[in-house]
């Protein structure tokens, strides 16, 4: 079977495909460095409802809801949703 050199993309179709591409990939990673809030969120509205915590486990969560907080406006995302994730498994959620 023969190579058909017009069959293949040209450069500006190409250089499209890379920059849908970087610009999905950008998306995504903002997407998911936004779900902090939610996290904190759901972490707020857990604590409403005043669960029955040790103090320990209580102290425990309001330090890593506030770190993640605080992760979360410096920008270290990853960090921020582990310190998040962590006080919702304290709350069992």
């Amino acid at each position: 079977m023969r190579f058909a050199l017009h069959m293949l993309p040209s450069k500006e179709s190409a250089m499209r495909q890379a920059l849908v591409l970087i610009a999905g990939t950008v998306f995504a990673a903002t997407a998911w460095a936004h779900n902090c809030p939610n996290e904190m969120k759901a972490i707020d509205a857990k604590l409403a409802t005043k669960p029955a915590l040790s103090k320990d486990v209580a102290d425990k969560v309001a330090k890593m809801r506030a770190d993640g907080e605080a992760q979360h406006k410096a920008g270290k995302h990853d960090d921020s949703m582990k310190s998040l994730g962590e006080a919702k498994k304290l709350l069992g959620i």
